[in-house]
């Protein structure tokens, strides 16, 4: 039978799709862990957001697993190694999300350099500095993006009204320079950046890739960004380069432990939550009204290609 467990809650869009494709769908978005290893080997397919992980171990349960549907952009919670040793094709759907994110980190540089956070709790609380909350103009500065993919190219689209210099590195692709922004190297990323944005996956080699080195190479202070996954950055080297001044301001996301009350328990958390320079939100920037929807857009029109 051509059958997909949906093991997380997706917006019907996908399941109406899937059916209209002649898939059976199991609409389960409450399934546990458990739950799932005993049935995923009655399933063709599975579809995912963030519940658990995907991994050998479930892959070995789900014997008839042709495809594993991700419903984001990220890869990080399946294995994808052993995936491929099983043939199981991988979706995701970084499409439906790109617009989100970008907005989201114009959103997080914007507040971070006219101090919108701070000023709004001075005037809730009866403070009236215009002085203090004098805010910096982001036109003329130089906004490098690591990583330029879906993500990273929606936030130099996005940009692109600001009239702003936009530099990007990719240690994976060449030949990428567009209307939006210019590939650079990364020795001139450190020497030119105002501001520097993450658009990159989690991967092995880029698991605490941004740490103390990583800050100090930098020429200028700069406003630091990351929406894309906590575990890239050592959240302790930010607050030391914010402490020394080569980071103006961070918005973050991300973070290397989310929830609570895991991310309490952190040594670096209390330091992080009183720390002025630092914007936070909940990995919410892929996660909008739209993106929702759009994501089970993608996903749907992807299983038109996999021919089942």
């Amino acid at each position: 039978m051509k059958n997909i467990l949906i093991a997380d809650k997706l917006h019907p869009f996908f399941k109406q799709e899937a059916e209209k494709l002649g898939y059976v769908v199991d609409d389960r978005p409450d399934i546990s862990r458990e739950e799932t290893l005993a049935v995923v080997g009655n399933y063709l397919g599975i579809a995912i957001r963030t519940k658990f992980k995907i991994d050998r171990e479930l892959m070995d349960a789900g014997t008839r697993l042709q495809f594993i549907a991700r419903a984001g952009a990220g890869l990080d919670n399946i294995d994808e190694a052993y995936a491929n040793t099983r043939g199981i094709r991988l979706l995701n759907a970084p499409e439906g999300n790109r617009d989100a994110v970008g907005e989201h980190a114009v959103g997080m540089l914007l507040s971070l350099m006219n101090n919108l956070r701070k000023a709004d709790i001075e005037v809730r609380n009866g403070i009236w500095d215009r002085e203090g909350n004098r805010g910096l103009e982001l036109k003329g500065r130089t906004v490098a993006i690591i990583g330029y993919g879906h993500m990273g190219r929606s936030f130099a689209r996005k940009l692109k009204g600001f009239e702003v210099n936009v530099i990007a590195y990719d240690k994976y692709k060449t030949g990428f320079s567009d209307e939006y922004a210019s590939e650079v190297s990364m020795e001139q990323v450190v020497k030119q950046a105002d501001i520097l944005s993450l658009h990159i996956p989690l991967t092995r080699e880029t698991r605490q890739m941004v740490d103390d080195e990583y800050f100090f190479h930098f020429r200028k202070p700069i406003f630091f960004l990351n929406t894309a996954r906590g575990e890239v950055v050592n959240t302790v080297a930010v607050l030391n380069a914010i402490r020394e001044g080569k980071i103006l301001g961070a918005g973050l996301d991300v973070l290397e432990v989310e929830k609570f009350p895991q991310l309490g328990e952190q040594t670096w958390f209390q330091d992080l939550v009183s720390n002025g320079r630092v914007l936070l939100s909940p990995h919410v920037g892929g996660w909008t009204v739209e993106s929702y929807r759009k994501i089970s857009e993608v996903l749907a029109g992807k299983l038109v290609n996999l021919g089942l």
